[in-house]
């Protein structure tokens, strides 16, 4: 017999966690005194959400549920937001939280808080655990649905006494959840529909969604795209699916995307879209597209089928299986003059791309577009570049350079204070791999408390702060929408970030002028430990120069 608190410990043990992100209290003390006797590693983050974001980019990297961890009323509510990024980005994290003991249910008793009812919008399943017994295989469910089908977010609560209770410890083998059987492969109807679909396409194009990420299936992506001739794009959360210099993948769609991504599927006949929902920001006005267009839509979450855009042809099931069931046929098509089309616009675009904006007034700058396609190009190949909220994550997503590495931002929930915290769960994943983390000084100054995690567990993130002293994203929609009346945009008492950083100990350095941008990029890439570079940008720099690209 053990208490129910070690069995927990055993049940992660035993799913093969090796890190957990938590911050602890009184109503989860039990898990967390048998976790002092376990080989897995603990990192205590300074504020709950950050614990989330962190297991949210161990998760992405790892490719496998993570774990965060938190006590009751506070802690766990303070997890709600994380809950959330994770669930609209389809991110598996298996959240334990502690509860008052299970007689003071119901009773507001102190930190008493019902977070499975609060937290249910945001996961894809939860539990208040009333048996100790039962929660083995609580938790081996909990594992099992956060990483199948649609991955996403599910809770664990579980009560003080629940914890200190004495049970038998056995974990089961397998998973039976009665209505919950996750599709893999793809209806055979379906897929000769895709076939024959394809046969007939002269304009076809690949739009890679997160999903693609999620089910590891971006060999499959370029190997179809490659053995068919046929071009891509992705949304912002696709990024990855396809290197950004590989001569099929024609960049971002979107309202922030590249000129010829969007003109790809505007003059498509046949859109293949693989784990996308094609939300707003991806796509204004799929009516017009519909209407000449056919959509092949792909996806694990038959709900997301159909929910932004009219599908002609459904396929429900893992986007990995089913396109090595379409590579199994390897349709032959004819795409050269469509793929010339692409080509010459693509140039166009580049040609046409506007210059940098001047320096602000009082002061030298440094263009974050010339600063994001610098550092991304001299990161290794396999670098993990982790994106925050704001006119950084469209600078970022628009100028990256990816070859075997990974882009990681938030894109559903739009979270700010996101890139730190998930860049240390990213570079705890694989600490072999460069992890470099880009935010703005708004977004930072949600998180930059995690500079004491940093430091504390020794991870060497190396994080960009780009300083325009603006909201810059809600100073643009105030100029463009509402007649530039501004408000509440100015970050007046920014503070030193270098100053900050070396209250921690990290070194820094600043850099106002793009003569030592180069210089700066080897402080930043060079050392082992942890290295923070502010950057100074023009406040009046917009997110996409020249507007949005229908």
């Amino acid at each position: 017999m053990i208490t129910a608190a070690e069995a927990m410990v055993k049940s992660l043990e035993q799913e093969g966690v090796e890190v957990v992100f938590g911050y602890p209290g009184a109503a989860i003390c039990p898990f967390y005194d048998r976790l002092a006797s376990s080989p897995i590693r603990h990192i205590l983050v300074r504020q709950e959400q950050n614990a989330g974001h962190a297991a949210s980019g161990y998760a992405r990297i790892a490719r496998k549920p993570a774990v965060c961890v938190a006590t009751s009323g506070p802690g766990a509510t303070n997890l709600i937001t994380a809950l959330a990024t994770a669930y609209m980005d389809s991110i598996p994290l298996v959240a334990i939280t502690g509860q008052v003991s299970s007689e003071l249910l119901g009773r507001d008793v102190f930190q008493e808080v019902d977070i499975t009812g609060s937290a249910e919008p945001f996961t894809k399943h939860s539990y208040l655990v009333k048996n100790a017994a039962d929660l083995p295989r609580i938790l081996r469910e909990a594992f099992y649905i956060a990483g199948t089908g649609r991955q996403g977010p599910v809770l664990v609560d579980v009560p003080i006494d629940i914890q200190n209770t004495p049970i038998e410890f056995c974990y089961p083998d397998a998973v039976s959840i009665r209505g919950y059987k996750p599709s893999s492969k793809g209806n055979l109807n379906q897929l000769r529909r895709v076939l024959a679909a394809m046969h007939e396409s002269h304009r076809p194009v690949i739009c890679a969604g997160g999903g693609v990420l999620g089910a590891n299936a971006e060999p499959q992506v370029r190997a179809l795209a490659e053995a068919c001739s046929i071009p891509v794009v992705s949304t912002m959360m696709g990024l990855g699916a396809m290197p950004t210099g590989h001569p099929l993948y024609f960049g971002m769609l979107g309202m922030y995307g590249c000129r010829t991504a969007n003109a790809a599927i505007a003059e498509s006949d046949l859109l293949i879209l693989v784990g996308a929902r094609v939300g707003d920001r991806a796509m204004q006005s799929p009516g017009v597209l519909q209407r000449r267009t056919r959509v092949i839509h792909i996806d694990i979450d038959p709900a997301e089928i159909g929910k932004n855009m009219e599908t002609n042809i459904p396929l429900v099931g893992d986007a990995r299986l089913v396109l090595e069931q379409i590579l199994e046929h390897r349709p032959a098509l004819d795409t050269a003059d469509w793929l010339d089309a692409l080509r010459a616009w693509q140039r166009e675009e580049r040609a046409a791309a506007p210059r940098a904006c001047g320096p602000a007034a009082g002061g030298c700058t440094v263009d974050p577009n010339r600063l994001v396609a610098r550092l991304s190009a001299r990161m290794e190949d396999d670098g993990v570049y982790v994106s925050d909220v704001g006119q950084n994550q469209i600078w970022s997503a628009r100028g990256v350079n990816l070859r075997t590495g990974r882009f990681i931002t938030t894109g559903g929930m739009g979270t700010m204070g996101y890139a730190l915290p998930a860049a240390i769960g990213a570079k705890l994943a694989a600490p072999q791999r460069q992890v470099v983390a880009v935010c703005g000084d708004g977004a930072l100054q949600m998180s930059m408390m995690e500079l004491g995690t940093l430091v504390q567990h020794n991870i060497a993130v190396k994080l960009v702060v780009l300083c325009n002293r603006r909201l810059g994203m809600v100073r643009e929609v105030q100029d463009n929408q509402y007649s530039g009346r501004r408000i509440a945009v100015d970050l007046g008492g920014l503070p030193d970030f270098c100053k900050i950083a070396a209250a921690y100990n990290i070194p820094s350095a600043a850099l106002c002028d793009e003569a030592g941008l180069d210089a700066a990029l080897d402080a930043l890439l060079g050392g082992d430990g942890p290295f923070l570079l502010q950057v100074a940008v023009d406040p009046d720099e917009p997110s996409l120069r020249g507007g949005y690209q229908p």
